[in-house]
């Protein structure tokens, strides 16, 4: 026979699993990063010593609720070990909404709708070399977009991955490439 509190667990068990279906009915944010319709990297600014280059990806919701982008940055995975003529660093930005700093403004970003995610790469000459030079030995690397995002579901990173080529960056800078 059951007790009081045996029908309270029972009670409190159906509430919770109605709550379950209804929240799996509302759905969630689903914030994808269409790297497939990225553009190529085009030319920013250019001197003897840098170069930053830029992509445009699409960041799209396509869940049934809004999400909230709280934070992105881009980041190179370059390390002296590969390759020690260039050093790179990276940005990350809102198509139309150009920073002088390096703040991602958080943007809410509503079911159903993207927006464009410029990232930005500069690539800057060591070791006294020009910058012909030291993009002449280059390799390829992943560059990173890390993001951070919450709505229904809590707040966590995610991390979109792009591949500058040494075929794609030669064709870019026009500079050619060397296999040493």
């Amino acid at each position: 026979m059951l007790e009081i509190y045996d029908y309270c667990i029972l009670a409190f068990l159906t509430v919770y699993g109605l709550i379950l279906l209804y929240l799996h009915h509302r759905g969630t944010e689903i914030v994808v990063a269409r790297l497939d319709k990225r553009k190529d990297f085009v030319v920013e600014s250019r001197d003897d010593k840098s170069i930053t280059l830029s992509t445009v990806v699409e960041f799209a919701n396509v869940g049934k609720q809004s999400a909230l982008i709280v934070d992105a940055i881009v980041k190179p995975q370059l390390p002296f070990e590969q390759y020690d003529g260039i050093a790179v660093r990276g940005k990350a930005e809102r198509e139309g909404y150009p920073r002088e700093d390096d703040y991602f403004e958080a943007l809410v970003l509503e079911h159903q709708q993207s927006f464009n995610f410029v990232a930005k790469v500069t690539l800057t000459a060591r070791k006294g070399m020009t910058l012909e030079q030291a993009l002449s030995h280059m390799v390829d690397f992943p560059v990173e977009i890390i993001y951070r995002e919450v709505g229904r579901n809590p707040m966590h990173f995610s991390i979109a991955r792009i591949m500058l080529t040494t075929e794609e960056l030669s064709r870019v800078t026009g500079v050619k490439i060397i296999s040493d």
